[in-house]
């Protein structure tokens, strides 16, 4: 049985109609189980598009199964999608996750299904990502999928077993936060990961990842990213809860014509791909997004 796909919507109705339309067209969405979870209006001009998504929702078809859940409060980004994904983990091993702006490629159901059975039993390997940036090809490396320290939130998959282990309360970040030699850990991922940390724990974000990231981390363990991008995120701009930046993220997505991939057998950091990573997220680059961003780029 294919792994549900759980879909995060709150209020941006044209963007989510695009990740309903390519969930459909994927190879297995007919097989697959659709859980939608809306969030409530933070404000009352909110209320209108938030309706709109609620429509879209009450009309999708094309899925498995079809459950709706619509909060008539605003629960806000963060524990949404916490509330969301332990409420399926009651009722399922492994989830597939995408939020509103992801639009994915045909074979996205098919490689995440592919790497929750080849990583089930895998400890080392604490989620799996749909996104990569557009890396060049290493001619020499033999599989579809490499392995980096660090979470993305972009159309992913994880088990319960792994959720069940996060510690979203971080009661030892204080000790972290103390500890040099654990920062330079976790900033094998990229060197923004410790700043993003202490504004989620300052109270200056709303956010889950980060936190999911940290616990991979506390657990030593990776993230499967594909060499082809299988997800490309359309959410960046005013409507967007944290993107409304310069995308720096655009890549190309996957045409989807495969079916199976080549996954590797053994869990451990790829190093060409781990290099590229690190220089995606390295301090100058991320200063010079900065600057694109504060020139208007989008």
């Amino acid at each position: 049985m294919e792994a549900p796909i759980v879909l995060f919507a709150y209020k941006r109705p044209a963007e989510l109609e695009a990740a309903l339309r390519a969930l459909q067209e994927n190879h297995l969405s007919s097989q697959s189980e659709l859980y939608v979870f809306v969030d409530g209006p933070k404000r009352l001009e909110d209320a209108y598009k938030v309706e709109k998504v609620h429509r879209i929702v009450d009309n999708v078809s094309g899925f498995r199964t079809v459950y709706r859940f619509y909060s008539e409060t605003n629960i806000g980004c963060a524990d949404s999608v916490i509330r969301g994904i332990s409420y399926v983990f009651e009722r399922h091993p492994a989830a597939i996750i995408i939020e509103d702006d992801i639009v994915t490629s045909p074979n996205f159901l098919d490689y995440m299904n592919q790497c929750l059975r080849q990583y089930e039993s895998n400890p080392q390997v604490f989620s799996v990502a749909g996104y990569t940036f557009p890396f060049k090809r290493n001619e020499t490396y033999p599989y579809d999928a490499y392995f980096v320290p660090r979470h993305s939130p972009w159309g992913w998959a994880t088990w319960r077993n792994r959720w069940e282990t996060v510690d979203w309360g971080m009661s030892d970040y204080a000790q972290f936060r103390k500890d040099p030699d654990q920062q330079r850990g976790f900033l094998r991922g990229g060197s923004d990961l410790v700043g993003m940390l202490r504004r989620q724990m300052d109270g200056e974000a709303d956010a889950w990842d980060i936190r999911f990231c940290y616990n991979r981390f506390k657990h030593n363990a990776l993230t499967v990213y594909p060499t082809n991008s299988k997800v490309r995120n359309i959410g960046f701009g005013s409507e967007a809860t944290h993107t409304d930046i310069y995308n720096r993220y655009k890549t190309r997505l996957d045409e989807g014509y495969r079916r199976s991939f080549q996954l590797p057998e053994e869990a451990r950091i790829t190093d060409y791909y781990h290099d590229l990573t690190l220089k995606r997220y390295s301090i100058p680059v991320r200063i010079f997004n900065k600057l694109k961003t504060y020139a208007g780029l989008r």
